[in-house]
């Protein structure tokens, strides 16, 4: 924690404040603080841009593999891509050609079933919005190649398979992201165009930003499709979707691509691309505590103002764009490669970029877990959707295996996670109720907690009671403008932080509670015996806030 905040504070006082933008150089040494050493292996090409001044800087964990990109490697940036989907359609709707309150069905073709939940519809602002209810996945989509996953989808797949969803609620009235309806919409919006998506976007986006590079399905003269890797340094094969659904998650760019794309977005471009730009960024709805514009995640920060942000990531590739329209202040972060389990590029070095206040974080560097951690984790757990894995402790290190696979070996990290040495993915270890280990295992954007086969999942045994919850309560400040509220009925303590819903802390040892949908823990701390401070533990990294 120390080490973070020191890097942070060396940061800050590189650029924040200054009078002048940020420079190559003092961005190169950010970069360097946060990726030197790291055990992923991964290479990063960043940009900073502060009006019409932008730094540049590319940075690979080991210095040895500085030349593994440059300024012609273009890189998947994977869900980057449907804020660009949301851009051909802001469009049509600037246009007074399309409307976010036409029915999804408008858009598709005659006969398609369309589910709703009781007469009401899906329309067009809850599919960029995430909010329509159809699940993460076509329902009928076969992946046959996990390393390539979408390679064998088509757009009759995709279409009849919305025949096969029940919604569960409203549309509009629950976030849950969904590949699957953004799939959808960027095929409605290439049959509306009368175009296909890679016309599309080559013509009506990449051509008007000066995006020269940028491609879905040939990379042009002179551009270089980047080699993806896991985080093991090893590459993975590049993500083929078809051209019409490939407003998801398929677009290919350089740094300076991106660069150009937030230009446009900040406003700093002169082209006719503005208004429909900035309608993107306009908020649309905010559900379930996820204030949404066109597929762009509206963040709150020094309030009223708001960050706009979108990460992205596939089989071998990580991407980060975020920028502050009050500000004026954007930034681009490419990876190549997959980081999807230690949340992307955003958390840390994109934030931390976009305000210097916001920690750095430090490289996930190679470390030797204690046998009493390997002891304490040793065992057979179970998922909530019934799938067994077991744990063991060999030698000096731990291994898991899934029944009727190979047993595979786990590294460990200074952040305290475990990791598959062959795939991205991550173990983060937990106490249960009693003291003893569980964990949240990440992949693919999901966090999925396991609990031993012989456990209790009863916490009676440490429940506070009414008044000792009651201590806890109050206002907790994590930086400007963001606070975490801890609340309690009585029974049961909560924790809400700013923009976001409330959520049931679990106890797990004295003044330590885990929370029950996400991957972190709350530790408070007293003086005198009275609560006065606490510790947000997620993702390896301390947030410490003062009780108000």
């Amino acid at each position: 924690m120390a080490r973070t905040l020191r890097y942070s504070l060396i940061a800050a006082a590189l650029y924040a404040g200054s009078a002048t933008a940020m420079t190559n150089d003092q961005l190169q040494h950010v970069l360097e603080q946060r990726l030197r050493g790291d055990r992923t292996g991964a290479c990063v090409a960043a940009a900073v841009i502060e009006g019409k001044q932008v730094a540049r800087a590319r940075v690979c964990a080991d210095p040895a593999d500085d030349r593994r990109i440059d300024e012609h490697s273009a890189f998947e940036i994977g869900s980057v891509s449907k804020t660009m989907t949301a851009a051909l359609l802001a469009q049509l709707i600037e246009q007074g050609k399309a409307s976010l309150d036409d029915p999804l069905s408008s858009w598709l073709p005659s006969g398609t079933n369309v589910p709703d939940f009781n007469g009401q519809p899906i329309l067009l602002r809850h599919i960029v919005t995430h909010t329509s209810g159809l699940p993460g996945l076509p329902p009928r989509m076969q992946i046959r190649h996990p390393d390539n996953p979408y390679a064998d989808l088509d757009e009759s797949t995709v279409l009849t398979s919305l025949a096969d969803v029940k919604l569960n609620a409203v549309p509009g009235t629950h976030f849950e992201y969904s590949n699957f309806a953004m799939m959808v919409l960027s095929d409605a919006v290439a049959r509306r165009y009368g175009k296909d998506m890679d016309s599309l976007l080559r013509q009506h986006l990449f051509e008007p930003l000066g995006m020269r590079s940028a491609y879905l399905d040939k990379a042009p003269d002179g551009v270089k499709a980047a080699a993806g890797h896991l985080p093991n340094g090893k590459t993975t094969a590049a993500w083929t979707i078809p051209t019409n659904l490939a407003g998801v998650g398929g677009v290919h760019a350089t740094l300076d691509d991106m660069v150009r794309y937030v230009q446009g977005e900040l406003g700093l471009l002169d082209t006719p691309l503005t208004p429909a730009l900035k309608l993107t960024q306009q908020p649309v709805s905010q559900s379930s505590g996820k204030a949404m514009g066109m597929n762009w995640m509206l963040v709150p920060h020094q309030s009223p103002h708001s960050l706009v942000i979108h990460g992205g990531g596939t089989g071998g590739f990580s991407s980060f764009v975020g920028f502050d329209p009050d500000k004026q202040r954007g930034v681009v972060l490419l990876s190549d490669t997959a980081l999807n389990s230690m949340d992307g590029l955003g958390k840390g070095l994109g934030m931390h970029l976009l305000d210097p206040a916001e920690p750095l974080g430090s490289p996930r560097k190679p470390a030797t877990p204690t046998d009493a951690l390997l002891d304490g984790l040793a065992g057979e757990y179970v998922f909530a959707n019934g799938m067994h894995i077991s744990l063991r402790h060999r030698h000096s290190g731990l291994t898991a295996q899934v029944p009727g696979q190979p047993e595979f070996e786990m590294g460990y990290d200074s952040a305290g996670d475990f990791y598959p040495l062959q795939l991205d993915a991550l173990l983060h270890p937990q106490r249960d109720a009693k003291g003893r280990y569980s964990f949240v295992w990440t992949q693919g954007g999901g966090a999925f907690s396991a609990e031993r086969v012989d456990s209790s999942k009863s916490v009676a045994s440490l429940a506070p009671n009414s008044t000792q919850l009651q201590a806890y309560t109050g206002d907790y400040s994590l930086a400007p403008g963001f606070v975490i509220s801890i609340t309690s009925d009585g029974h049961q303590l909560y924790a809400q932080a700013t923009g976001q819903p409330r959520v049931v802390l679990k106890a797990v040892a004295a003044d330590t509670f885990k929370f029950e949908v996400v991957a972190a823990e709350i530790d408070f701390e007293r003086k005198e015996n009275k609560v006065v401070a606490l510790t947000l533990v997620q993702n390896g990294v301390r947030h410490h806030a003062e009780k108000h």
